[in-house]
């Protein structure tokens, strides 16, 4: 076996940094239909114009990777699109976040939240059910690709439908307007029709000029998602959402913010079914700031809106600091006379389809009284709106300033300890917590978002850490595939997978192209525990390598590195 001297160990790392210079230019013919394509954390990646990943193809995006956008705008605004049959594999870590932003931005600071609107967003494109006649496309990138061209695609009828995976995931300075028509701006992340099957943990849209986040339709469920800045709002939902979250976060800017979150059932018919009726629980929703002075832009006409015709189940909650427009409240529950539309989200409360339960709600400039908060008193008097507490959950810190100040924890004596109702947790996508919002004791924001980098999340956003919540971070899915070790390695490696339960497995290696270099199980099954394969590199050359494990429910993907 060749021995690795120190000297030539620090030898090849000093190439690797230098390595780390190169800039790889990626356009719409850079990912076709079938291939696999793989980027690397040692190089940098810039998107010019609008780049697809086409039905059949997967992209692979290694932790520590950083993704910059060109600034075109119209038909040459750049942005990623995984179209219907495509997959994105975008797996970074508390550490080493993937990170998409502006060509504009070096990571520093010189960018602020009021920087939005400089390139596109992400786009996700599924094939589950909307509440569409037919299948639609994303409009703006329509005006891109072209009639005829089936790349802005989404909708269909499998619910199960598996785009990929995003975890550790930071999209900065999106919402630039994209194709022919003004308006057609795209938000930080986009899914139309996103299967279940698809994976979003971590994922951070930061200084949108739209939206944070919008959902067209779809199943796709999403645990720790952050909405910080963004010039319209939070979440947006329409035609038909039907997925899970917990612990989502929003924190609005001072300067542009439209509502916490828009709830809507459908674009055109209202009556189209399925509704929408995603459920929630342990979100932390921040507007704009209760005492706010600027003149702010957007349309923060209510901190939530619920219309045409959706509904949804909002638990274990906190909802606050906003002022809003004049007089904006809490919440508004469409309610549309009989003699123009059949149905409403009024409807879907008094049908049990709109549940608002045991949610703490603070600071709102509109008053701290139940009447003003929620002028409707077909809400408050609902059975489906009830255990809302006004009360002050006492989080540790709301700074919008880069001054270390924004901690959303629940402080040693705040009342929304110990305040879940866990008889609310139904399902068992849901992890039972004690304590009402998205944050307790670890601020998950830190390390791997824009707030953290940037200076809005303190240092020590982490010291009280839980033994529980440390494992829970590290250890998203219950199949887990370890590093390999070790790594880099000369020239064997061993690799380490854990099972849930019994079930069959794929292990396989490709190298950077993405070209098959060993199978180590094809469908061999395996019993619920870990398991360890030996990986043997004696006749490779020296580079990144990339290892992935295939099951029924999951795909998970990895990098390791051969030196000799």
């Amino acid at each position: 076996m060749k021995k690795i001297t120190l000297t030539a160990l620090l030898f090849s790392l000093s190439l690797a940094t230098a390595f780390a210079q190169e800039t790889v230019q990626v356009n719409d013919a850079s990912i076709n239909a079938g291939e696999k394509v793989i980027w690397t954390a040692n190089k940098s990646y810039v998107l010019n114009g609008m780049v697809f990943v086409e039905e059949g193809a997967e992209l692979y995006i290694e932790a520590g990777t950083v993704i910059k956008a060109q600034d075109g705008s119209g038909n040459n605004a750049s942005g990623l699109v995984i179209s219907q049959g495509g997959k994105i594999f975008a797996e970074g870590t508390p550490t080493k976040p993937i990170i998409f932003t502006s060509i504009l931005d070096d990571l520093k600071g010189n960018l602020t939240y009021e920087d939005r609107g400089l390139w596109g967003g992400i786009i996700l494109l599924g094939k589950a059910r909307t509440n569409n006649a037919t299948v639609r496309q994303v409009e703006g990138v329509n005006e891109i690709v072209g009639a005829g061209d089936n790349r802005a695609n989404y909708g269909g009828d499998d619910d199960d439908d598996n785009s990929g995976v995003l975890r550790y995931v930071s999209i900065r300075h999106t919402g630039k307007a994209v194709g022919d028509q003004a308006g057609n701006e795209i938000q930080g992340l986009t899914l139309g029709a996103v299967g279940r099957g698809t994976v979003i943990e971590y994922v951070e849209s930061f200084a949108s000029d739209d939206d944070g986040y919008e959902w067209f339709g779809g199943t796709v469920d999403a645990k720790y998602l952050v909405s910080a800045f963004a010039a319209d709002d939070g979440f947006d939902w329409d035609e038909g959402f039907r997925g899970r979250g917990q612990f989502w976060f929003v924190i609005q800017g001072t300067d542009a913010a439209g509502r916490m979150a828009e709830m809507d059932g459908a674009i055109g018919d209202e009556q189209g079914s399925p509704y929408s009726k995603p459920v929630l629980s342990n979100v932390t929703y921040l507007g704009d700031g209760k005492d706010n002075t600027a003149q702010v832009s957007g349309d923060g006409s209510q901190g939530l809106i619920f219309r045409d015709n959706s509904g949804a189940e909002y638990y274990n909650s906190i909802f606050g600091d906003f002022k809003g427009q004049p007089n904006a409240p809490a919440i508004k529950v469409e309610d549309v006379d009989a003699a123009k539309a059949e149905q409403d989200s009024r409807a879907r409360l008094e049908a049990g389809e709109l549940k608002i339960m045991n949610n703490f709600w603070f600071d709102f400039a509109v008053g701290n009284t139940v009447e003003a908060l929620v002028d409707q008193e077909f809400v408050r008097t609902s059975a489906y709106f009830k255990d809302n507490q006004l009360v002050n959950p006492q989080l540790r810190g709301i700074s919008r300033d880069t001054d270390g100040g924004l901690d959303p924890r629940l402080s040693d004596a705040s009342p929304a300890r110990n305040a879940s109702n866990q008889a609310l947790y139904t399902d068992s996508w849901f992890k039972k917590v004690t304590y009402v919002g998205a944050f307790e004791n670890y601020n998950w924001l830190a390390g791997w978002t824009a707030l953290s980098q940037l200076g809005y999340v303190g240092s020590k956003a982490d010291e009280f850490v839980t033994r529980t919540e440390e494992i829970e971070r590290e250890q998203p899915s219950q199949i887990r595939l370890a590093q390999n070790f070790p790594n880099p390695f000369n020239p064997s490696t061993q690799i380490s997978f854990s099972l849930n339960r019994a079930t069959e497995i794929t292990l396989s290696v490709y190298d950077v192209n993405g070209r098959l270099i060993s199978t180590l199980a094809n469908n061999k099954g395996y019993a619920a525990g870990t398991h360890s394969l030996q990986f043997d590199a004696s006749k490779l050359a020296s580079g990144v390598y990339m290892y992935q494990l295939k099951t029924n429910v999951a795909i998970i993907t990895k990098m390791m590195t051969l030196i000799k």
